[in-house]
């Protein structure tokens, strides 16, 4: 599979779910306005902290590996068993103490414990959250790509019918509860089309934990949880110290630019993860790795410039058409958000040699200091030039970690790194 095959079937899995989020944040703006989104975005961020704690952390791992097995089926059952038996204690583990803690985490994180009913269906439908992202992970492993899209495809229209009906009836609570379950009935789907593959059976993800299968996992599961952990808390804390210093609405705003930007880096991301993970796993350091990363940003670069200049171009027709005309004021922060992004994937395309390559110090290094970086140039640009501070941190935060990558990773591409020969 190429990547301009995987990025055509891809863009059409990304054309349906662009179109669902359409809808979604149309309902969404109309039925809970600019504070809900606010809310919306901390139980997200909440749920993507869950869910790697509850082994999402280790889905990376099982796609690399996957791959690289590619010709030894059974080391690739024993990374799947090793994988299905951790996600399964895990899930189970985290589910009861989500019960146990649902209206203190209601209180903290919603600001009201009429909330905590939300926590308790999230608490049950975790583990078919856990084993979607599994299943998926290892059809992208197996280069499944038709019915790794026909699931994605499934799971939007699922999210569109399930938040549709919910927000209509209950505003807020029913779209904090479609988040909390949507992806569960996905799970049903994507569990049909395992079914009718060749090598497919659940037995393969039950079996004794393998240590040193294990010690693999764990890398990725470290990765993971680091991106988990530093993403939605440092978006927690700006998002609070924006409702602080601004109100609720203003950070309501900039829940929405940053829904906007991963509505349409979506097609961007998703084509990385689907194409780039498998692949550079396959390859070793040297001529053909750089090849591929020459090959992408070809491909990469000026399909996201070109997407966020005609975000930028249509940006008051863009939000009207997304949100409402409560929304028209986050125009004004379009620009830099755009920059940002532009920066945030020339960036990935080598940072996802940190991950193919199981480059764990350096991956959670970088991690943990652009995270830190990016909240406290937010803080201090915030209050140099008002809410616009917040996203011209987003572009500077990437242009540093972008400028720190190339710094870091491209020596080894050229063979003037020595480490990576050892």
């Amino acid at each position: 599979m190429t990547l301009f095959k995987t990025s055509f079937l891809n863009a059409i899995a990304v054309g349906v779910k662009m179109l669902v989020l359409l809808v979604i944040n149309k309902v969404l703006a109309v039925y809970v306005g600019p504070a809900g989104y606010a809310a919306i975005g901390q139980f997200q961020n909440t749920i993507q902290i869950i869910l790697s704690f509850s082994s999402g952390a280790i889905n990376a791992g099982v796609t690399k590996y996957t791959a690289e097995y590619g010709l030894d089926s059974g080391r690739q059952r024993l990374i799947w068993s090793n994988a299905g038996t951790l996600a399964l204690v895990a899930s189970v583990v985290i589910s009861v103490l989500i019960i146990l803690f649902s209206e203190y985490m209601s209180v903290k994180l919603l600001g009201s414990a009429e909330f905590s009913g939300i926590f308790y269906w999230f608490a049950f439908t975790l583990t078919f959250f856990v084993f979607n992202a599994l299943f998926l992970a290892v059809l992208n492993g197996k280069k499944e790509t038709s019915l790794y899209v026909v699931s994605n495809i499934s799971g939007s229209i699922l999210s569109l019918c399930v938040t549709y009906a919910l927000v209509v009836f209950y505003g807020l609570y029913g779209a904090l509860l479609a988040l909390a379950v949507y992806q569960s009935l996905t799970f049903l789907v994507t569990l049909f089309l395992c079914y009718r593959t060749s090598w497919f059976r659940l037995s393969l993800f039950l079996g004794w934990f393998d240590s040193a299968t294990l010690k693999k996992l764990t890398k990725y599961a470290l990765m993971a949880i680091t991106t988990a952990l530093c993403v939605p808390v440092s978006h927690m804390l700006i998002r609070g110290h924006l409702s602080v210093e601004f109100g609720q609405d203003v950070a309501g705003y900039w829940e929405a630019v940053w829904k906007l930007s991963s509505s349409y880096l979506i097609f961007i991301t998703t084509t990385l993860s689907v194409y780039y993970l498998p692949r550079l796993s396959e390859l070793s350091w040297g001529k053909e790795l750089k090849s591929e990363i020459v090959s992408g940003y070809k491909f990469v670069i000026p399909t996201v410039v070109l997407m966020a200049a005609f975000i930028y171009i249509f940006r008051s027709q863009i939000v009207a058409l997304l949100f409402s005309r409560e929304f028209l004021a986050i125009g004004e922060l379009l620009a830099w958000q755009l920059v940002g992004d532009v920066l945030k994937v020339t960036s990935w395309v080598l940072a996802y040699i940190m991950v193919s390559k199981a480059m764990t110090r350096l991956y959670i290094c970088t991690e943990v200091i652009f995270s830190i970086l990016f909240v406290l140039l937010t803080y201090q640009f915030s209050s140099m030039y008002g809410v616009e501070g917040a996203v011209m941190a987003h572009a500077a935060n990437y242009l540093i970690y972008l400028l720190v990558v190339v710094y870091l990773i491209w020596p080894k591409l050229e063979g003037r790194d020595d480490s990576v020969n050892r």
